[in-house]
């Protein structure tokens, strides 16, 4: 069976299409990146679920036997010792179903990516005198 690619509205609209459990860890997901991250706005970026805070800081995606987390390439190095556990890629982390989500750690890594995020912006934009 091949996989079509559907265009999702929302975040809500993408969990929607998975199973209720899966749909649990999503919304957990969700939850711990909304908590790490208030002033971030959700979008659907690649087809993904995204949070965006001066520009992408996560993504997260259900697969068959996992939940991917896309903290950038930063995120990953950052944390690569706790990560070790995990298949990982350059900018991505595979969360098997079969194991508990580490959520403490998935809430570090968005902190991280927030002042990453922060910083890059602050610099970028015009100094402001005091």
């Amino acid at each position: 069976m091949k996989e079509t690619k559907t265009a999702f509205a929302s975040i809500d609209a993408y969990i929607a299409t998975f199973s209720p459990e899966l749909q649990e860890k999503l919304q957990t997901i969700r939850s711990v990146i909304q908590e790490s991250a208030p002033e971030a706005t959700e979008k659907i970026s690649y087809q993904m679920p995204t949070f965006d805070l001066h520009g992408n800081l996560v993504h997260f995606a259900a697969f068959k036997n996992h939940i991917g987390f896309y903290p950038t390439p930063n995120g990953i190095d950052e944390f690569e010792e706790e990560l070790a556990q995990y298949p990982r890629s350059k900018g991505a982390v595979q969360f098997p179903h079969d194991r508990p989500l580490p959520l403490a750690l998935i809430s570090r890594i968005v902190k991280h990516r927030v002042a990453q995020n922060s910083e890059k912006a602050q610099m970028k934009s015009p100094k402001k005198k005091k």
